[in-house]
């Protein structure tokens, strides 16, 4: 289908067009031009979610669930565009958005279904003691509250979940903060869609148009101005670990430092215990070659580092897994930037010291083939820079020589979204031994499975101890993500009828 792009930022429920215009590049069609982005437009997009803040943080829950719930509606009754452009301006195949975009909206309904439910305020009362000796104590009552405007980036490997209307976007409208956008320049016209869809739902209910807007592309600056507007005071954010830490050192310097929640990539281990290996290493590596190639290796969670014992077991693993990769078919990677920085990190780790070469071969424009690399532990050990993302399709097998050198390899991680341990009965000691490791190295521990796909659920957390993400008691996926954008607040001796209403 043919879509028409209005080409406009939306601030505040308008349309605002700029003086300067950039291009999408899409893997497929013809490019499209947008209004670039500028620290004006953020300014006015802020100023409009400031003023929307008081009435927004005060309408009710089930108000702002409805919202949520609209919003969903609009999204799906964009869902043939949205999938058409998504796929045309990403190369993900139309099937991926198509799950993307239900993961999207059921995101913004599971949100709604976890605001009526109210458990989210955690109400705490201590009744007034007023004959209580020596002192008296007064009546007081707590809940979480909204702490005002969000700034959410839009990332570039998720054009849906993750971006405009993604769980950084739910999770704020649903706490009863305002957003401002800054959509990423990979998928301009898909997070115009979607913008058009939130912005639809506001009109719809009549709520205030500033509660929600979208700057599309311009330069650093653009960001910059963002973080450092005195009127945001969160940012959620899923991207590189450079660009990321730029982004919350200016949180932290500003006058009235802001908490910046980051998500900023990972390699996710994986260790295969001994038995595990022994009994099906071979199934092991073909699985974990299904993994790693999933959306051309372009997941937050792709298992990048697989750490096995030396041997015939390590070797029925690692044949497995390049049968597995060899039968893989090229695959588009997100930009021409990406595929660049792909290939410019398998060169990288290609040239190591000990790393040996098993599948390597250069992108073809955007088009990645799977690369696998295999070095010992000392090796590993002597280079922490083969602990370094990779984005993309890339594995990197660590052979070590027993049980303590894969603790001591497990040691070496900074840390991670995800840790993964393949066992089986006979591994139970040393999965012992590693589990209090790989419980402080990552957010997510899983056995026997793999770490991409993420539940979006009451348990998920999807974040980790630095540099997996900037905050290790956030997750930026599940419902717990909502208490990024609360803040716990204490009355004592409020009149009733002064209190919030789920306080009365």
């Amino acid at each position: 289908m043919t879509y028409h792009f209005h080409g406009s930022h939306l601030i505040a429920g308008e349309r605002v067009t700029s003086d300067t215009t950039f291009s999408s590049s899409p893997a497929t069609g013809m490019g499209a031009a947008f209004s670039s982005g500028s620290p004006d437009l953020v300014a006015r997009a802020c100023a409009a979610a400031h003023a929307a803040f008081e009435g927004f943080a005060a309408t009710s829950r089930e108000r702002r669930a409805v919202l949520l719930e609209t919003i969903a509606d609009q999204i799906d009754a964009r869902g043939d565009a949205i999938t058409a452009v998504g796929s045309s301006e990403t190369g993900l195949p139309e099937a991926r958005l198509v799950g993307e975009r239900g993961r999207t909206t059921g995101q913004l309904r599971l949100f709604a279904a976890h605001i009526r439910d109210g458990a989210y305020l955690d109400r705490r009362f201590d009744a007034a003691l007023p004959d209580r000796a020596p002192l008296p104590r007064p009546d007081l009552r707590m809940m979480q509250r909204p702490i005002g405007p969000v700034a959410v980036f839009g990332a570039s490997n998720f054009p849906l979940a993750f971006s405009v209307a993604g769980g950084d976007t739910a999770a704020a409208l649903a706490a009863g903060c305002p957003v401002v956008v800054k959509g990423h320049g990979a998928h301009p016209g898909t997070g115009e869609i979607v913008a058009d869809a939130v912005t639809a739902a506001i009109a719809e209910l009549g709520m205030d148009a500033g509660i929600f807007s979208l700057v599309q592309g311009g330069n650093r600056a653009v960001g910059e101005a963002l973080v450092q507007d005195p009127r945001i005071k969160a940012v959620g954010f899923t991207g590189s670990l450079g660009g990321g830490r730029a982004l919350f050192n200016l949180c932290a310097a500003r006058p009235e430092p802001i908490p910046f929640y980051g998500e900023l990539g990972s390699v996710n281990p994986m260790f295969v215990l001994p038995q595990a290996a022994s009994a099906r290493g071979a199934d092991i590596g073909k699985a974990w070659a299904g993994s790693l190639t999933m959306g051309a290796g372009q997941f937050c969670t792709n298992p990048g580092i697989a750490v096995i014992i030396d041997g015939p077991e390590a070797d029925a693993f690692r044949d497995a897994a390049v049968a597995a990769l060899k039968a893989t078919a090229p695959q588009t990677m997100l930009t021409d930037n990406m595929a660049s920085f792909f290939d410019d990190g398998a060169a990288r780790v290609a040239a190591s010291a000990g790393v040996t070469t098993l599948l390597s071969k250069p992108c073809e424009g955007r088009a990645a083939l799977p690369q696998l690399f295999e070095v010992s532990a000392e090796a590993w050990l002597a280079d922490h820079a083969l602990a370094e993302e990779v984005f993309g399709p890339l594995g990197l097998i660590v052979r070590v020589k027993d049980a303590a050198q894969m603790d001591e390899i497990a040691r070496s991680f900074v840390g991670q979204l995800t840790a993964t341990l393949q066992l089986d009965d006979g591994d139970t000691e040393l999965g012992r031994t590693l589990l209090p490791v790989l419980e402080k190295m990552a957010g997510r521990v899983l056995a026997n499975g793999y770490p991409t796909g993420v539940e979006v659920s009451d348990t998920m957390v999807h974040g980790g101890p630095y540099p997996a993400s900037t905050n290790f008691g956030a997750t930026s996926v599940g419902t717990l993500s909502i208490r990024r954008f609360l803040r716990p607040v204490c009355y004592q001796n409020i009149p009733a009828a002064l209190l919030p209403e789920d306080l009365r």
